[in-house]
């Protein structure tokens, strides 16, 4: 991966600075053109063509079109033989494929590509700009346009490189809040968007500009052969580890102990080649902490299982606290999730001696893996049984202390029983935030427009439920939250579950054949059940034994020790907190309350990263 940079007028020291502030992401070469009307820019991570020939910004040979890329093709190869009889090509590199495969095809070129990637091309004959992202949001890309200029990036920070107005998005500060991330288009900067997955945006000298999207599933059959889908999935995964696996530089494993990244290197080990690199993290834990070490243990033993040359790093509150203004820089946005410091430092340990790392997102919002899909199941289970009976479930869910569980089992399959699992609740929210900044059902509006209720949504809301994670929650939280956070260390992340071809396949498999109600493994449930056919023989006893766990730190914990607690002191204190924003007594009383020993991460992390990113990048201090 690499950064693109760029805009609609020419000026060679704004697209250098723009090359500066994203040197991170592309250490390894630095370039830019500008022309009339025009600049463009590039910082590469050169992972396949190594030589100066993959280099950017990279011309046709008739000198009329321009690309900046940013990802990977992984059907390169096959489609650079199908453009070879009609283009002499001068490199090996897959970003030249792209770009004669837009001469050939012109838009339509993104319904031939299976990969990642964020780019931008120039047609000097049309003199258009032409910008694109991949269809699950892997890679991101960011535009300001106010009318006139047209500005865009890999990462917000360049674009700020401009003058340009700073100021807070205000529909963005509820939406953060209800969702603990900003969705797609929005960022928290007016002005600043988003490029949503699977959408291009056109530029043209005159016309302004214009987005559509290029590809979505459209094909919601239902499969009626499970075992035969157990074997298409499983030849699938193969393929895209195998596609994903080609690179000119070293490749590793970010194994979390889970199901999905060991399946990946055990599809890597399939494949031979020597020991494989792998990279774990875990936490400096007291004794009673230890559980959030269950799956770092278990990492270990699927790696020494497997022969890895296995890699390990422990990372504490001391790490937190330290790394959290270089973290906030790197994400450009709040992000209220407390395992980035994890993940930024395990990217920095990892850079030493890969330069691509596989990981195993996507496996549980394709597969139903989340306890909201188990339990979002279960509803619809209680749902079908007699009035009387659902009544008596309820009140004993009452009387045993869940009363939270016996308000959800009446929501109908609509957009409120997703919210309920997906949203932060107002009555918490509302004193916390300046009622003049925060309005309530934010979210629940925004995701109501962005995925609308299908056909098929009385006989499957699980199936739309996971949908509207893949759409949302996937690309806007954990995607770009790992991106940019491994990229801050000049690290490419590869997610080979996916690939194009499993997203679409996974998305015509009914939720009864992923989800098992009443079926568990000891101490969870089971979600993913196809899945963990397709893949089994890639399992370790030790992981097919294990139920499911979320990847979560002791940062709730780690808040009422000396060097967190006093740096998030400093952050809520009166003289700090933006009043403007936030009911500073209110924020104050809920932060007293954590200390005491109460349980407030979710709240306290978003208002703590909030405010970080708004000193950062607002007050500029």
């Amino acid at each position: 991966m690499c950064a693109i940079n760029g805009f609609t007028f020419a000026d060679r020291q704004k697209i250098e600075e723009m090359n500066r502030r994203t040197r991170h992401r592309g250490p390894d070469q630095t370039n830019c053109w500008v022309g009339e009307g025009i600049s463009l820019g590039h910082n590469r991570l050169a992972i396949i063509d190594l030589s100066e020939r993959g280099a950017q910004p990279m011309w046709d040979a008739a000198g009329e079109i321009c690309i900046v890329y940013n990802g990977e093709l992984y059907n390169f190869q096959e489609l650079r033989r199908a453009l070879e009889p009609k283009y002499q090509f001068r490199s090996a590199s897959d970003t030249e494929v792209a770009l004669y495969a837009y001469r050939e095809y012109g838009r339509d070129c993104l319904a031939k590509f299976n990969g990642i990637f964020a780019f931008a091309i120039w047609d000097a004959r049309s003199r258009e700009l032409w910008l694109a992202r991949d269809p699950g949001g892997v890679n991101p890309l960011y535009y300001f346009w106010d009318g006139q200029r047209l500005i865009f990036s890999s990462e917000i920070k360049a674009i700020l490189a401009h003058d340009i107005p700073r100021a807070v998005d205000r529909e963005a500060f509820s939406l953060f809040f209800e969702l603990l991330y900003v969705p797609a288009p929005h960022t928290m900067f007016l002005g600043i968007k988003k490029l949503p997955p699977a959408h291009y945006l056109r530029w043209q000298e005159g016309e302004g500009i214009k987005v559509e999207r290029y590809w979505q599933i459209t094909d919601w059959s239902t499969l009626t052969d499970p075992a035969e889908t157990v074997g298409r999935l499983r030849d699938l995964f193969r393929n895209a580890v195998r596609d994903q696996l080609v690179s000119d530089r070293p490749v590793g494993i970010f194994l979390s102990g889970g199901l999905d990244s060991t399946a990946v290197l055990g599809a890597v080990a399939e494949r031979g080649g020597g020991k494989i690199k792998t990279y774990s993290v875990g936490f400096r834990a007291s004794r009673d902490e230890e559980k959030f070490n269950t799956d770092f243990r278990l990492a270990r033993q699927t790696a020494r299982w497997y022969g890895a040359d296995h890699h390990e790093l422990l990372v504490g509150p001391d790490d937190l606290a330290r790394e959290l203004p270089a973290i906030v820089w790197h994400l450009d946005e709040p992000n209220a999730n407390a395992t980035a410091a994890a993940i930024f430092l395990l990217a920095r340990l990892a850079k030493q001696s890969v330069a691509v790392v596989l990981g195993g997102d996507g496996g549980d919002e394709l597969f139903g893996g989340y306890p909201r899909y188990y339990y979002s199941a279960l509803i619809e289970r209680f749902q079908k049984l007699p009035g009387g009976a659902q009544t008596i479930v309820r009140r004993l869910f009452s009387a045993c202390g869940y009363q939270k569980t016996a308000d959800k089992l009446g929501l109908p399959p609509t957009m409120a029983r997703a919210v309920a699992f997906l949203c932060q609740k107002e009555q918490a929210l509302a004193p916390l935030l300046n009622r003049e900044q925060y309005h309530s059902g934010a979210a629940s509006s925004l995701l109501a427009a962005q995925f609308p209720l299908p056909p098929y949504i009385k006989q499957d809301f699980v199936r739309w439920f996971q949908q509207l994670d893949r759409g949302s929650w996937l690309p806007d939280e954990s995607l770009l939250r790992s991106n940019k956070l491994t990229m801050s260390s000049g690290l490419e992340p590869r997610v080979p579950i996916l690939d194009i071809r499993l997203v679409e396949l996974a998305a015509k498999i009914p939720s009864r054949w992923q989800i098992k109600v009443g079926r568990t493994i000891p101490g969870s449930f089971v979600g993913k059940h196809l899945w963990r056919q397709a893949i089994d023989s890639y399992l370790p006893p030790a992981v097919k034994r294990q139920p499911k766990r979320g990847w979560f730190t002791p940062t709730a914990k780690w808040l009422r020790q000396e060097s967190l607690r006093s740096t998030v002191n400093s952050i809520l204190s009166p003289d700090r907190l933006a009043a403007e924003w936030f009911n500073g007594d209110a924020v104050r009383q809920i932060w007293r309350e954590h200390l005491a020993g109460g349980y407030h991460l979710n709240t306290i992390w978003s208002v703590v990263m909030w405010q970080l990113w708004y000193e950062k990048f607002i007050k500029k201090l």
